[in-house]
């Protein structure tokens, strides 16, 4: 029986609880710089894309998941790409939405709520600056609890840039360091023909790049593009129709810490301490089995301290870890492959971005990018990371060949 066919015969009764779930397609839309598009056509041509990655008809998606765009958002882009979901999902949590959207998702289908979920994105961040359609912006507003912050200059940057600090202080990360993340992040990036910046950089040029935020010069910190991406989710049984390998997800974790913060108990612990842990758990796999790891990395220190949080070294233990080239494609921990936020692209909330390259370099469709385990056959598992807010949020998920 086709997907199509057992898309009409009465999907989502409870009786399918505990389906597994697989991503069974992905794509990009048009990245970097794009100045002739909007953001629902972006939305619209990675979600073509990924339908087509996946090979099933786009009968067959009765969920959609997206957050960021207009009023209504999953009502604004599934009319605009025309469908009509009994299922959807407009949580908005920052750059962690797409890994907590994916979570969601993926309880959805296996209760027998839905049966394929489309997650989709696009943002023209840098071209409706370019164009002066909005400009850009200090802090996310002044109502509820940010009105005690924002009067005294706490931007989102800034909020990074203290914590950055606090983990200096209390465990002597350096600024090299932290520096030697944006280089392999852009070495990444090197080949992979969607990333925005390609041109290798130094250490030293990370350094003496002009000051944004103490101690983020601005290759600390990361770019700004156009684009989008899609993901569809699928239960088990239509992986028989699909075009390319099913990725399985394997586990998923959630967790908010703050939005003041006054509120936050220590600087040096983000959210993933809590989703991280959760996901390995439920997928029943250790940080010391992933081969890739994609993590947000809207600025370098986000990297080091979500791998400490992760799992991949203790405490305090970022700055060594991070050093030697560990997080390059042939490195111990193969991190942010395409190069990440800080190279490769980032219009926005980009936590979609991170579900996309981990599911590539699991099927082995990374191109020269692609990564290899130490005998030379693929990845098996790898993790994606989203953060949100400034440490607000974060989704972790699992995903498994």
């Amino acid at each position: 029986m086709s997907a199509a066919t057992r898309s009409g015969s009465g999907s989502g009764s409870r009786s399918r609880a505990g389906r597994k779930v697989a991503v069974v397609g992905v794509a990009l839309s048009d990245c970097g710089r794009v100045d002739e598009a909007t953001p629902y056509a972006l939305h619209a041509q990675a979600a073509r894309r990924a339908l087509a990655d996946s090979g099933l008809s786009r009968d067959v998606i009765d969920g959609v998941a997206s957050a960021g765009l207009g009023t209504l958002a999953p009502v604004e882009v599934a009319e605009y790409l025309g469908l009509r979901p009994r299922w959807v999902d407009s949580t908005s949590v920052g750059g962690a939405t797409w890994e907590v959207m994916a979570a969601h998702a993926t309880d959805a289908i296996a209760a027998g709520h839905a049966n394929a979920v489309l997650l989709v994105y696009g943002s023209t961040a840098r071209a409706d600056i370019k164009a002066k359609r909005r400009t850009s912006n200090l802090s996310f507003g002044a109502r509820g609890p940010l009105q005690f912050e924002v009067p005294y200059g706490h931007s989102l940057i800034a909020k990074y840039a203290m914590a950055a600090r606090r983990h200096m202080h209390e465990y002597g990360t350096t600024l090299e360091q932290l520096a030697s993340v944006a280089v392999q992040a852009r070495a990444n990036a090197a080949t992979n023909p969607d990333a925005m910046f390609r041109t290798p950089i130094t250490v030293d040029e990370v350094l003496d790049g002009p000051m944004i935020a103490d101690p983020f010069t601005k290759l600390h910190c990361c770019i700004r593009s156009d684009g989008g991406c899609a993901v569809l989710l699928a239960a088990e049984e239509y992986v028989a129709d699909c075009a390319s390998e099913p990725v399985w997800v394997l586990g998923a974790g959630e967790h908010v810490s703050h939005t003041t913060m006054s509120e936050w108990d220590d600087f040096t612990v983000s959210p993933a301490a809590v989703s991280g842990r959760l996901a390995f758990e439920r997928a029943g796999v250790t940080p010391d089995e992933i081969d890739v790891a994609e993590i947000y990395d809207a600025f370098t220190y986000m990297t080091l301290v979500t791998l400490e949080d992760l799992g991949f070294c203790e405490k305090g233990e970022g700055g060594p870890f991070v050093e030697k080239g560990r997080l390059l494609r042939d490195g111990g921990l193969p991190t942010n492959t395409d190069g990440g936020g800080l190279s490769a692209q980032h219009p926005g909330m980009r936590g979609l971005f991170l579900l996309v390259e981990a599911v590539r370099q699991l099927r082995g469709q990374a191109g020269e990018g692609q990564v290899r385990r130490p005998d030379g056959t693929l990845p098996a598992l790898a993790v994606a990371s989203g953060t949100g807010g400034w440490f607000c949020s974060s989704g972790t998920v699992v995903l498994g060949r």
